[in-house]
């Protein structure tokens, strides 16, 4: 009896040693990241694969995690991706602001570009045979100006000096229509086509304040426009005499790191610009002279200058052709009837066929192809933004647009792929002078 104190005060002190060693141990591995198996010595448990230690939770009022960590990583890249979009989306519209204030000088200049694009061709071969190049630029610029405002003379005196036939051609034209409506299968009543006469006046009617303002603010209209003109002929003048050295000048405002890229996209754009200004002025005429001859020889009026509308309505794309045409085959119907409305429209519909399907595939190829898709868009977006100037503008834009994107994603791969190849090339010429042979 006497000795089981002593030996349980033994096993207690044993009990306490080993719980003071094991307590030493598991703060070392704490300290170093190690793990620690209780029934192992250190040997074997350095033997065996390493159990992950299991942390205590944190307290409830101690540290908590990183909240980025909590975000799934789906919804940090939509927000990454998301205020991008909202300040590329800022820029656009503040430039769209820009432009819209100084919509005049730009579409000033975008239309000096195109017309720059169709006359630099002439100036090159004038130079190449030895015109110096002020008076073959001044001669070019002022020839195309001079066909071009011949073209709206013409076009002028030709409906003011047919007015009056025409006023009563149509006239004409609608007592017949009215007849042979009344004659139709369509069942027209007199009633109806009257109550359509009398929505048609007060329609007229109820605009002629807005049609009294319009006229009044022609003036202000008239002097955009020849301030529109002068811009454009001056700009003209420059790009053709001086365009090159304005390219250079772009060009030191680009940053160097970018330069090469835009150095070697630039004349790629202006090649498009210069197809497809050239290739929609050829398809433009051909129109005008196919679709004037068709109704010439049907006798509808003013053919001539239906078919100067026809050319110059032909760079709108799409809608264009079908307000031209529209236009020829409402004038043949009211002057010269049905049948004749119908014959032109057969006429309108096989040139632009041969167009859609012939020409311009033939003449502009594969410098300029955009999708039918996007030139639709396109010329929508470009007509609620900016009227008929932006639906002129849009599909050359987005053509050079298509062009320089495309070379600039050529340019960045090549421009990938040599600095991938230079470690392998700088490799091969180290051993190439540690050889003794090539030292040699």
């Amino acid at each position: 009896m006497s000795r089981v104190p002593g030996w349980l005060g033994r096993l207690g002190a044993g009990l306490t040693e080993m719980s003071e060693r094991l307590d030493e141990r598991r703060a070392e591995v704490e300290q170093d990241g190690e793990p620690l198996a209780a029934s192992e010595p250190p040997a074997a448990a350095a033997a065996e694969t390493p159990l992950p230690v299991r942390r205590p939770a944190p307290p409830a009022g101690g540290p908590r995690p990183d909240p980025a960590e909590a975000v799934p990583w789906g919804v940090r890249v939509a927000a990454e991706a998301g205020w991008r979009l909202l300040v590329l989306a800022g820029t656009v519209w503040v430039l769209m602001r820009v432009i819209s204030a100084v919509q005049l000088v730009v579409f000033a200049f975008v239309i000096a570009l195109l017309v720059t694009a169709l006359l630099q061709p002439t100036v090159a071969r004038l130079t190449r045979r030895g015109v110096p190049r002020g008076p073959a630029t001044a001669l070019t610029a002022i020839s195309g100006f001079v066909v071009i405002g011949l073209m709206g003379w013409f076009v002028t005196w030709q409906v003011m000096e047919n007015i009056d036939t025409l006023s009563t051609q149509i006239q004409s034209g609608i007592d017949d229509l009215r007849d042979w409506l009344l004659k139709s299968p369509f069942h027209v009543t007199d009633k109806q086509i009257n109550q359509i006469a009398k929505n048609l006046r007060e329609a007229i009617g109820a605009n002629a304040d807005q049609i009294t303002s319009a006229g009044l603010e022609g003036v202000q209209v008239i002097i955009e426009t020849l301030t529109s003109i002068l811009l454009v002929f001056f700009s003209t003048l420059f790009l053709l005499y001086d365009g090159k050295r304005i390219w250079e000048w772009f060009l030191r405002l680009v940053p160097a790191a970018a330069r090469p890229g835009v150095a070697g996209a630039g004349p790629r754009a202006w090649s498009t610009l210069t197809a497809y200004v050239r290739g929609t002025v050829l398809v433009a005429l051909i129109d005008a002279i196919f679709i004037g001859i068709g109704i010439y020889f049907l006798n509808v009026p003013m053919a001539v200058p239906l078919a100067v509308f026809i050319f110059l309505f032909s760079f709108i794309p799409l809608v264009g052709a079908v307000a031209s045409g529209a236009l020829a085959v409402i004038v043949a119907l009211v002057t010269q009837g049905v049948f004749a409305a119908v014959m032109t429209l057969v006429v309108v519909l096989a040139v632009q066929q041969i167009e859609g399907h012939v020409l311009q595939p033939f003449i502009l190829g594969r410098a300029v192809r955009v999708h039918p898709l996007a030139v639709v868009l396109t010329v929508a977006a470009g007509g609620m933004v900016a009227g008929i100037g932006g639906a002129v503008v849009a599909v050359p834009l987005v053509a050079v647009t298509n062009t320089v994107v495309g070379y600039l994603r050529q340019y960045s791969e090549d421009l990938q792929q040599r600095k991938a190849a230079a470690p392998a090339e700088d490799e091969l010429m180290a051993e190439n002078a540690e050889d003794p042979a090539h030292q040699g």
